[in-house]
């Protein structure tokens, strides 16, 4: 099993790793994109106004145009470990133990913009690059990983649980993925997509999905997985499910 995450646009301070080497990251076929992605962002993290007007990011902000200006040199850390916010915070992966970890480790991966597709365990550096952005000597990202790395993602013999936001999505599809969707439901049975609480949820179901000893294959035995962790997690279609919060 496989299960993509979305990154967070928050990232970790610091870190014990050594620099960004992209023949550490899982994937390597990627690293064409990837290097010249590195190299793209680092160039124009010299022009500081211009990397807040193509990173969306407001003056006060300026730090992680400086961070970016040192992407090569910077110290590293496990992606699981650098990424941040509420997903992370409720995937807790502080709390794993070590066996946990390492199963963390091979069955989470994270969608990334500049990485394109990272395993749980990989280092990197802190960044700020995001699914929606445009470089200037680059252009839209989707355009230029959607031919590298959807032959990677398609081309996996894991079963792929996508719990990818829409930015990350328009980088690569994944034609075979269940896709999980975070709804309420009223007392009429009706569903609606939940917004404020979704990374939330999503954390919490990576986090059981970590924690269990099974290894499902497929829809049903994802359900059964959830299910035993006291979510309700049912089918929609062959390849989707609603996670009902």
């Amino acid at each position: 099993m496989l299960v993509l995450l979305p990154p967070s646009e928050t990232k970790a301070e610091g870190g014990s790793g050594a620099p960004l080497d992209l023949d550490l990251l899982s994937h390597p076929e990627l690293n064409p994109v990837r290097g010249g992605l590195v190299d793209a962002l680092v160039a124009l993290a010299a022009d500081v106004p211009a990397s807040l007007v193509a990173l969306g990011l407001s003056e006060r902000q300026s730090g992680e145009v400086a961070r970016n200006a040192e992407l090569r040199r910077s110290p590293t850390l496990p992606a699981l470990a650098r990424y941040t916010g509420v997903l992370y915070d409720a995937l807790a992966l502080t709390s794993f133990t070590k066996a946990e970890r390492d199963r963390a480790h091979r069955r989470l991966a994270v969608a990334s913009a500049l990485f394109g597709l990272l395993g749980g365990g990989d280092p990197v550096p802190a960044y700020r690059l995001s699914g929606g952005s445009a470089l200037p000597a680059v252009g839209p990202l989707a355009a230029l990983w959607r031919p590298a790395l959807e032959p990677v993602l398609t081309g996996s013999d894991d079963f792929v649980v996508d719990l990818r936001s829409s930015p990350y999505n328009s980088l690569a599809r994944v034609p075979g993925a269940v896709v999980v969707r975070v709804v309420t439901e009223d007392a009429k049975g009706r569903r609606n997509a939940v917004s404020h609480f979704n990374k939330a949820h999503k954390g919490r179901l990576a986090h059981a999905l970590v924690k269990s000893r099974a290894e499902p294959g497929d829809l049903r035995g994802l359900v059964r997985v959830a299910t035993k962790a006291g979510f309700r997690l049912e089918p929609t279609g062959v390849r989707a499910a609603d996670l009902v919060v």
